[in-house]
């Protein structure tokens, strides 16, 4: 054999730690360390196979699992929760000019006239949570709420800030906050993933990226559930495949990817196995999750659902408590109706009669059932909406400075009001939480340090919160 030869075997060989302490191993020593090398092979690849298994967080978390119901588009806090008896006051007339520097709007003119609010707010339960009439279900629920009316975002546009709040960076590619949630619990379902998706109305202007892995393992990404037919495309066997033919294909594949990974180490094939087992596990329990004709009819009332296989918000807040009770880590429901820039008064009318019975339902489902002092309920958009008019006198354009969101379980306080907005809703005076804050805070709920929940890609550690973010205290029961 020639020097030529030599090289290429050398190459061919790609001379790693574990070919070298294989083959190189001598003496005594390398005897005992040779006889141990394959027990612990096949002890990591046994750990590597299941990389959802549940994980502990950095420390007692007070959240187990998340249902994040995100209302794209962008509710207006000026019709649902930020009264503003001063904007009212001042209808018709021009902002303050001081307010308008540096001001950018998406679409408007800053120095639009002002619109005042078009609906009432009262004081709602024992605490006295000033709500909209709008909203008479979720009125319910203020003594079981936190209402963060201080929100802050970078992003003036629907793709970006969606983005931008789901992964913490505007940019495609990054995980988002579901990801990161499972990557660093695991799941505890062996049956359904654990990260599902539930849309309604339109998909969102963010799309996939929303509920992407980002550079995680793909394992780690939402799995969108349909809402009709197959919950997940291509679950039904083909013609001529019955159950025992498809188990021993799954076996045999199962084999060749443990010896893959085995020899590779490469995550992808742990997430390729799981991938395959899941798909198998969802054929007998995506059916019996998606037939609510199980739940008894009292339920299907308070959540407002008369037809069980009609698809709609309702009927995903229901299936979003069965996904958790089924061991699910993270659930999220996407609506995206709430983007008024004219016909406000009407179109926010209609979004609340189709979203607020079953928001609230959620939450005293969860509550009867003993789910939610552990269970992280989240509700809010991706901005809010100008205090100026646009579309003749009756929309709003998008605003980035302040909005409203509300969060129950999990640990968040009851019943509180944290932040505090100007008289006429442009500014946040009081306690403000930007978008960095508000995941570290939900990270922080989870039993996570935010700084320290990090994944290395290309030569650097990332976070949900990049190089930002600080815990809100406040918000914490």
């Amino acid at each position: 054999m020639n020097l030529a030869e030599e090289f290429r075997l050398a190459q061919a060989r790609q001379l790693t730690r574990r070919w070298f302490l294989r083959d190189c191993g001598v003496g005594l020593a390398g005897i005992a360390l040779n006889a141990l090398l394959p027990r612990e092979a096949s002890a990591a690849a046994k750990v590597s196979s299941n990389p959802l298994a549940p994980k502990a967080p950095h420390f007692p978390a007070k959240a187990k699992r998340v249902i994040y119901m995100f209302q794209a588009g962008a509710p207006s806090s000026l019709e649902l929760f930020d009264p503003k008896p001063e904007l009212t006051k001042r209808d018709g007339q021009l902002p303050p000019p001081e307010l308008l520097k540096d001001y950018r709007a998406a679409f408007i003119k800053p120095n639009s006239a002002l619109l005042g609010p078009k609906y009432k707010f009262a004081p709602r339960g024992q605490c006295g949570m000033e709500l909209s009439e709008l909203l008479p279900n979720i009125s319910e629920i203020a003594d079981d709420i936190c209402l963060v009316r201080s929100m802050q975002t970078d992003a003036v546009n629907h793709a970006p800030a969606q983005i931008l709040m789901n992964t913490g960076s505007q940019q495609f590619g990054r995980p988002s906050f579901g990801a990161w949630s499972l990557y660093g619990l695991g799941s505890e379902s062996a049956e359904l993933p654990g990260y599902v998706v539930l849309t309604s109305a339109k998909g969102t202007s963010g799309g996939a990226s929303n509920y992407g892995c980002g550079f995680l393992p793909t394992l780690y990404g939402g799995i969108p559930f349909r809402s009709s037919g197959d919950p997940v495309l291509y679950l039904s066997n083909p013609k001529g495949i019955d159950a025992k033919a498809q188990r021993s294909s799954l076996d045999t594949l199962h084999q060749l990817n443990d010896l893959a990974l085995a020899d590779a180490g490469d995550p992808e094939i742990a997430a390729r196995i799981q991938a395959y087992e899941m798909a198998y596990q969802l054929q007998t329990s995506a059916p019996e999750l998606m037939d609510l004709s199980q739940e008894p009819a009292h339920i299907l009332e308070l959540y407002g659902i008369t037809d069980v296989k009609k698809a709609n918000y309702a009927r995903n807040c229901l299936l979003a408590r069965r996904l958790i009770e089924r061991g699910v880590r993270f659930v999220q429901l996407f609506h995206e109706a709430w983007d008024q820039h004219g016909d406000l008064t009407k179109a926010i009318k209609k979004n609340t009669e189709e979203t607020d019975r079953a928001s609230a339902a959620l939450v005293k489902d969860l509550k009867q059932r003993g789910l939610l002092d552990d269970t992280l309920v989240v509700w809010g958009g991706e901005f809010g909406r100008t205090p100026m008019v646009q579309g003749g006198n009756d929309g709003r354009d998008h605003h980035n400075r302040c909005y409203s969101m509300w969060f129950a379980g999990g640990g968040v306080k009851r019943g509180h009001i944290h932040g505090e907005t100007d008289d006429i809703g442009f500014n946040v005076v009081r306690d403000p939480v930007h978008v960095h804050d508000l995941n570290a805070t939900m990270l922080h709920l989870l039993g996570f340090d935010h700084t320290r929940l990090t994944f290395r890609f290309q030569g650097r550690d990332y976070r949900l919160t990049d190089v930002h973010g600080k815990l809100v205290p406040g918000m914490l029961a």
